[in-house]
């Protein structure tokens, strides 16, 4: 894809990105953060500090999601390996039997 440049708007603030992402998934990652950085605005926070809460909000959101993605995948590989161990056992008592 084209890289190009493109003006977004979050918190309140305009930056230029460069990115080969679409206009459409730019526009729905910039409300993203935005609606982070709403939700952790208060009062007296200015507009670098709210941006800075909201990217580690987003930090840690990630975080925790990767964690759930590796006992996720944990859990599969486990059952995966406990499926072909059933398997496997049920081949060999087949071969057994069939030798008999």
């Amino acid at each position: 894809m084209e890289r190009r440049t493109v003006e977004i708007v979050v918190g309140g603030q305009r930056c230029k990105v460069v990115s080969t992402a679409s206009d459409a998934e730019l526009a729905r990652l910039a409300e993203r953060v935005d609606a982070k950085v709403a939700e952790v605005k208060g009062a007296g926070r200015g507009p670098a500090q709210a941006l800075a809460l909201a990217a580690i909000a987003l930090a840690h959101e990630v975080e925790e999601e990767r964690t759930r993605r590796r006992a996720l995948e944990r859990r599969a590989r486990d059952l995966l390996r406990r499926v072909l161990v059933r398997i496997d056992d049920a081949l060999e008592a087949g071969e057994v039997h069939a030798d008999n």
